[in-house]
């Protein structure tokens, strides 16, 4: 018996060890850690090894690790920020899904391929992966962000659009009616929202009141990874898919005071479980299939990053983006799906085109995985440079009340507050990589040195109702600091310092120091913020990222 457990838990422990080493091995050579998931994946397969982890408890714990990134995902998206965001889900998502859907189905037909599997699989390719944009949306604190907020809106329609072409696929292979089946989906989903509302409403407050009482920490986790699992598998027992349960479990608890509790229980699994994931979609890709077709898998994979860079492009276009902010979004979204891999490996689908075509788009799909990390930094540099443009004729932000010096993590959860309650901010940063990935993201940012008197007086500080040093760094704000008390001494004066020890000096020069050390530090500097311009303007409660709409365009 105990040999049994050990055969069948050990490729999980194998691949948890060497997973371990790809992500050190991607942090050496400063690369995402998705992409040192992939090439172990595809590693093994060259060696021959793909089979030994094929087991149960390894796909597991990979569709785990997809459940807890959506489940994450809900936990950001609450009633108020869903009915603010339907635009952006069910607009600016359905338009993707209905450009990119149909270029590609319009291009497997021209290829002679049937209209089924071309309707099918043409938009199956228009979808995205959620466990790859995501991943790189939070790896880069995109979160909160136009790009990231419209990535994250749209990979939730197309979580729903997925459902409805497994669905589509579903009845295929049963020879059923699909009007029926579309229609009997679409009410389970309608169902499963509902509920998910009536466990918002009514029952997580006291259940984690009760937990609360309880004063276990191990209560809390428990607690978390049920909801998120649980909710998956009732949807999945439903005939829907398991991510959407995870999303509307984590939307469950989205408004609740324990939200912050449960992330915080749910992210090391997260990441612990998403590895196995992006290691099996490497495992997926025939190394035999690369050698022989090389030729032909590349030109798809070329021709499906291209195209389907192109049409998300288009698509934000047409919902009156800016060009770079289309730009960013299109590559950000630029690669296959997971979703996709499930429906080419349906026989009803598979069967109506050549296994060798079939196997270089699961092959094609992976690929395109890898290297979603290049192409969407191609995309941001390139937007980037797009917003740079010729000089403008007046400064951005040039009458906005808050001068914010330093787009970090905290200067940039500032300027998403002030914006999302149409507040106007004017940033600077000195560093130029920060920068010019601030300037892609769609931030009012502008490159000057604050230390230099010149540059204060060229952005007009008399205009200016609050200053917020926000560069992370101590010395850098000693250098801003007492240019600060000479030219604003009426000014409120916040900054953020990297730990306590910071915080008296700081002080004793007449600035308010927030520890972004401790917990909730950002909210703490965006409260401040909000607290200071009340004293000249009718403001409303401060609004942090995830319970603000975002504006149209990046």
């Amino acid at each position: 018996m105990a040999g049994d457990v050990v055969e069948t838990i050990q490729p999980a422990i194998t691949l948890l060890g060497l997973g371990i080493g790809a992500a050190l091995a991607s942090r050496a050579l400063r690369l995402n850690p998705i992409v040192g998931y992939l090439g172990l994946g595809l590693g093994l397969a060259s060696l021959g090894m793909a089979d030994g982890f094929s087991g149960s408890v390894v796909a597991a714990m990979a569709e785990a690790g997809v459940m807890f990134l959506l489940f994450n995902l809900g936990l950001h998206f609450s009633l108020g920020r869903i009915r603010a965001e339907a635009g952006n889900i069910f607009g600016f998502g359905a338009l993707q899904m209905l450009v990119a859907g149909s270029a590609f189905t319009a291009v497997l037909a021209a290829f002679g391929l049937s209209i089924t599997f071309a309707v099918i699989v043409g938009f199956g390719l228009g979808l995205s992966s959620t466990a790859v944009v995501i991943g790189l949306v939070r790896e880069r604190g995109q979160e909160d962000c136009p790009v990231g907020r419209a990535a994250q809106s749209i990979l939730i329609f197309q979580d729903i659009a997925a459902i409805l072409l497994l669905v589509t696929a579903g009845a295929l292979a049963s020879g059923g009616d699909l009007a029926p089946a579309l229609g009997l989906a679409g009410i389970k989903a309608l169902v499963a929202f509902g509920i998910a509302v009536l466990f918002a409403r009514y029952l997580t407050e006291p259940l984690f009141g009760l937990i609360a009482r309880a004063g276990t920490t191990e209560v809390y986790t428990a607690t978390a990874l049920f909801i998120a699992l649980a909710a998956g598998w009732a949807t999945g027992m439903a005939g829907l898919s398991l991510t959407l349960g995870a999303f509307l479990g984590g939307m469950a608890v989205a408004d609740s005071r324990y939200r912050i509790l449960v992330q915080t229980e749910i992210d090391a699994f997260r990441g612990l479980f998403l590895s196995f994931f992006f290691i099996s979609v490497g495992l997926s890709i025939d190394p035999a299939l690369l050698v022989r077709d090389w030729a032909l898998v590349l030109g798809v994979a070329l021709g499906m990053i291209v195209l389907k860079c192109a049409a998300n492009v288009a698509a934000g276009l047409v919902n009156r983006w800016s060009v770079p902010g289309s730009i960013q979004l299109g590559f950000l979204l630029g690669q296959g799906s997971e979703f996709t891999l499930v429906l080419l490996a349906l026989p009803a689908v598979a069967g109506l085109a050549e296994p060798r075509l079939v196997s270089a788009l699961v092959t094609a799909i992976a690929i395109s995985l890898a290297v979603t990390p290049l192409i969407s930094n191609i995309g941001r540099k390139l937007a980037g440079r797009l917003r740079q443009g010729p000089p403008d004729t007046k400064l951005a932000g040039d009458d906005a009340p808050v001068l914010i010096i330093g787009m970090t993590a905290a200067g940039r959860a500032l300027a998403d507050a002030l914006e999302y309650n149409d507040i106007g901010y004017l940033a600077l940063e000195p560093d130029h990589d920060r920068f010019q990935t601030a300037l892609a993201d769609g931030y009012h940012v502008h490159r000057a040195n604050p230390a230099d008197p010149r540059s204060w007086d060229a952005i007009g500080m008399e205009r200016r109702e609050v200053l917020v040093i926000a560069t992370g760094q101590v010395q850098a704000s000693r250098d801003v600091t007492p240019l600060a008390r000479e030219r604003l001494p009426d000014v409120t004066r916040v900054i953020a310092v990297p730990d306590a020890e910071a915080i008296e000096e700081f002080g004793a020069l007449g600035m308010v120091p927030v520890d972004m050390s401790q917990s909730g530090g950002a909210e703490r500097l965006i409260e401040l913020v909000f607290t200071a311009l009340e004293r000249t303007r009718d403001l409303p409660v401060p609004g942090l990222a995830h319970d603000k709409a975002m504006p149209r365009a990046a």
